[in-house]
């Protein structure tokens, strides 16, 4: 995600400053609660995020939309795999109106209270479920898009009176009851209504379409790769997809706004060579197609897996003419392998996502004469001391969306190239989305992995350095270079 132009909070923190009465407490406020139904599974930034108990295997959400009133209806199934004694299980909800819940094709009691992470929708099958077994839960809900929400909200709107999704990092729950948490990545169906004169998109291949007797339109689609529910990408838009493929034959998809494609489909054609030059890096792309949302409803630019959602306001050339946009589609490309695939196992680890990012775009920019990353590294090494200190340092940050996280985890990045020279570099991180393909990490998986490749323990007090420490450490081969007083 580019978070140039957005500040982010904890959904704590504005639960906080909502003045509502507190209907029940978050079991898991203080860390990670093992009891049945836990809220919370120990996210050291969101302490009540996600639930415990159980692991999702599959969603499958039905979602009808009405534009311009914004109302919806919706089922979520989720099949699920208990992995300890289940009395009840909770449900990460907010601003939904639950109409039925059942547990393995029996009604189910449920309970909504407000926690610091939004609503929380405990539900008690009619049977307790044992430790191993595999279960479904069936909810059918309602709302409205514009409706109030206790926690931080995904939905975002646009002129046609449609939506797009962005609900990075924990506003998946402002669309349907989830596990709500990167720790649980499962796999995805879709069946997103639109009526007449709109279209759907959602993550995944699209797999059919419906026409109804109303003449609105059920859009079918698959996401056949496990994807945490930070990076649900649906919407129903005025708009027109455009299709192609890359130089290694993968389907492209790009959905862009409705009479504007003239000026859109040579910009989203760039695709096919920035995947080439990412796939020279780290290997095969990891899923089964791609493509950009462009929407004039954002303002920002988020890696929804298998569908980039980016604002209208990006696509202008810099002052000197050149399409320095590309920089940031290429960001949100390379999460696609750093984030969406090889996801980190909790938001305390999101620099194993956004360093990537903005590393590999600093490096495409300045392959192509429009920067110099040594400069963007060394005005980056001068300020984040001071930022170590009030935000915490790359690998340990103290909330989402600084820049320790973003530029700061490409100067570790950056540290660790000149550390080991190119080969090797390049031999870490071409490797690192392969070995770890579909999984979930933590820094200390990605500091044995650059010991492993590298030959050389000596990496690991290096990167330890570089990720936890209060100062920045010398820059190899940069003894100049000193941090801002």
């Amino acid at each position: 995600m580019n978070t140039s132009r957005r500040a982010f909070l904890t959904k704590a923190a504005v639960a906080a400053a909502i003045t509502v009465p507190v209907l029940g407490s978050p079991a898991g406020a203080a860390g990670f609660d093992p009891r049945p139904g836990s809220d919370g599974v120990g996210d050291p930034l969101f302490p009540t995020l996600g639930n415990g108990g159980y692991q999702v295997v599959h969603y499958d959400l039905t979602f009808d939309f009405t534009p311009v009133t914004y109302d919806f209806t919706a089922v979520v199934k989720l099949n699920a795999r208990a992995t300890q004694d289940l009395s009840a299980f909770n449900l990460d909800t907010d601003g939904h109106t639950i109409d039925s819940i059942t547990v393995n094709g029996r009604a189910a009691s449920h309970a909504l209270s407000l926690g610091q992470s939004g609503q929380e929708l405990t539900v008690t099958p009619a049977a307790p479920l044992h430790r191993g077994a595999p279960f479904d839960v069936t909810v059918a809900y309602r709302g409205n898009g514009k409706a109030p929400r206790a926690g931080l909200d995904g939905w975002r709107f646009g002129s046609d009176g449609g939506f797009a999704s962005a609900v990075q990092s924990t506003r998946a729950d402002t669309f349907l009851p989830c596990n709500d948490t990167p720790s649980d990545k499962a796999t995805w169906t879709f069946h997103i209504a639109a009526p007449d004169g709109y279209v759907a998109a959602a993550n995944g291949e699209l797999t059919g379409k419906d026409k109804r007797a109303d003449g609105s339109t059920v859009w079918h689609f698959a996401l056949r790769e496990r994807m945490p529910t930070e990076l649900l990408g649906i919407a129903v838009v005025k708009g027109t997809y455009l299709y192609g493929t890359s130089h290694t034959g993968l389907p492209l998809r790009h959905l862009v706004p409705q009479g504007r494609e003239d000026k859109y489909a040579p910009i989203v054609a760039r695709t096919a060579d920035h995947l080439a030059w990412l796939e020279a890096k780290f290997g095969r792309y990891p899923f089964s197609l791609y493509g950009i949302h462009i929407y004039d409803g954002y303002t920002d630019a988020l890696e929804n897996t298998t569908l980039t959602l980016m604002g209208t306001n990006w696509f202008e050339p810099s002052a000197d003419g050149n399409p320095t946009y590309e920089n940031t589609m290429v960001h949100e490309l390379t999460h696609q392998w750093f984030g969406d695939s090889v996801t980190p196992n909790d938001w305390q680890q999101a620099w194993l996502n956004e360093g990537p990012a903005v590393y590999y775009a600093a490096l495409y920019s300045e392959e192509r004469g429009w920067s110099v990353m040594a400069d963007k590294m060394k005005a980056t090494y001068a300020k984040l001391d001071a930022i170590r200190a009030t935000d915490g340092p790359p690998g340990l940050p103290k909330a989402l969306g600084g820049t320790n996280i973003y530029d700061g985890g490409a100067l570790v990045l950056y540290a660790l190239r000149l550390r080991v020279g190119q080969r090797k570099f390049d031999h870490i991180m071409g490797l690192w989305p392969r070995r770890f393909k579909d999984r979930t990490v933590t820094s200390e998986d990605f500091i044995a992995h650059a010991v492993t490749m590298a030959g050389d323990r000596s990496l690991d007090p290096f990167l330890r350095d570089w990720l936890f420490g209060a100062k920045n450490p010398p820059m190899p081969g940069h003894p100049d270079w000193t941090a801002t007083v």
